[in-house]
Parts: structure tokens; C-alpha cells; sequence
């Protein structure tokens, strides 16, 4: 059975001193009975620290991105076994953010996936359209190009450590929010897509979040729809009493 996941991606935000406050926060506001896994993703300084904060916690610590070389002369970059060598086992590959600034491709993502796929890493791998491409009628054609050429190269147990996250770009940082409707149609899409290539059983356990401007209001009635299995928490993540209000909403 799939699971329930609420992760927070903290981008660019938070100071080593700010970092702690908040976490201290989570771990105050946070519901002690909610039955979906936890996610935090501060950033690479203070993955380390993030990691021995919530040590006994169920709260798991994740990595905004990492290398797909496993060393040599990439300066400024991270790689996996860095990230497993300071206890960080999960990692966000294909945000759109890094899709558009950084000019990240879908052969490179594939790339990173199988280094993270060597390195026993859980992966929370991101893809969705832009608005040209929802205006144009191809968001569909644009997701399902973007699961084969960066996720689908993968073999049948790897599912085990793959979570979907489908960000509509056009509803990201912008205030603007698919409908319930609209995230329930590309999430049942992505799991129709995921039975062609690997068939029912790898696609119904196989968690699909949502990410686009998800908020305390709105997250009950996104998370309520049958393929949505979750999401994937840009600002609201930054505020712990935000955060816990979505996390009691799945």
C-alpha cells in the first residue's frame, strides 16, 4: 500500500540559527498521530545539523539535489555518498526550479537517478508543465515525456524508492493553484501512465505528490482526491504552524 507523504522543500531559506528555530517548531506543532511520513529538505549547510536535530524523530531529512558523479573537479557540487556520509538517504531530483535555472535536462535527471539508484537512496522525483504548455493542450504529452526520458529506464524494484511529485510550474510560487479537479486528473493520468510501462501493481503503490502552492485552506480538499497522495510544500513549509495545519490535512 502506498504511503502518505507531506514533504517540505525549504529552498534557499533558512540560516544555521533560523534552521533550528524552525525545526524546533516542527517538532512542537507537528500532530503526533498523523500516519504520513515527514519530510524535511533544508538546505546542503545545514543537512548535517538537520540530521542530528531530529534524530529521534520520525522526521526524515532530505537533500534539495545532488551530483550524478560520484567525485572529481565539479566545484560547488554534492554528491551521494556526502550526502549518506552525514546520514541524508533521500533526495529531491527534477525540481522545477532546477529544470529552469539550471538548465537541467531529462537525460541529466535520468543520470542522477542512477546514482542515487546505486546509492540506496529513496528519490522524490519532480516534473510537471508549464502554463504555455496547459494553454497549448500538452501538459499531458509534457509529463509523460518527462517520466519516460528521466524515470523509465529504471527496473521494476527500484520502485521502492521512487515518490512522484507532479508540479504544475504554472501554480508554483505564483499564488495560483490547480483545482482539485485539475491535480486529480494528472495524478490519475501519471499512475495510467506508470501501469503501461511497469504495470498496475508497481503504479497503485507508487505515492504521487502534489506541488503548486499548497496551503493550510486548500490542502484538505487536494489530499482528499484518490491519486493524490500528498505533497510537496514550497512556502508553507517555511512556517511550522502552516506546515503542521497541511500535514493534518492528508
Amino acid at each position: 500500500m502506498r504511503k502518505k507523504i507531506v514533504a517540505g522543500n525549504w529552498k534557499m531559506n533558512k540560516n544555521s540559527e533560523e534552521t533550528e528555530d524552525l525545526l524546533n517548531d516542527l517538532i512542537d506543532k507537528l500532530p503526533n498521530d498523523v500516519e504520513a511520513q515527514i519530510i524535511v529538505a533544508p538546505t546542503f549547510v545545514n543537512l548535517a545539523s538537520a540530521v542530528d536535530h531530529l534524530e529521534f524523530t520520525n522526521i526524515v531529512v532530505a537533500a534539495q539535489n545532488m551530483h550524478q558523479n560520484e567525485n572529481g573537479a565539479f566545484t560547488g557540487e554534492i554528491s551521494a555518498d556526502m550526502l549518506k556520509s552525514i546520514g541524508v538517504n533521500t533526495v529531491i531530483l527534477g525540481h522545477s526550479e532546477r529544470r529552469a535555472y539550471f538548465h537541467e535536462t531529462d537525460t541529466l535527471l535520468a543520470q542522477k537517478v542512477t546514482t542515487a539508484l546505486i546509492h540506496d537512496m529513496d528519490i522524490i522525483f519532480c516534473f510537471g508543465e508549464e502554463l504555455k504548455d496547459r494553454q497549448n493542450n500538452q501538459h499531458f504529452n509534457v509529463v509523460e515525456n518527462q517520466l519516460r526520458d528521466g524515470l523509465f529506464h529504471i527496473q521494476n524494484n527500484d520502485w521502492e524508492k521512487i515518490i512522484l511529485a507532479y508540479e504544475p510550474v504554472w501554480a508554483i510560487g505564483t499564488g495560483e493553484t490547480a483545482s482539485p479537479e485539475q491535480a486529480q486528473e494528472m495524478h490519475e493520468f501519471i499512475r495510467e501512465t506508470v501501469v503501461k510501462r511497469y504495470g498496475s501493481t508497481i503504479a497503485d503503490n507508487v505515492s504521487i505528490l502534489y506541488g503548486g502552492s499548497v496551503k493550510p485552506e486548500n490542502a484538505k480538499e487536494i489530499f482528499s482526491k484518490p491519486d493524490v497522495d500528498g505533497g510537496l510544500i514550497g512556502g508553507a513549509a517555511l512556517k511550522a504552524s502552516d506546515f503542521a495545519k497541511i500535514v493534518e490535512g492528508i
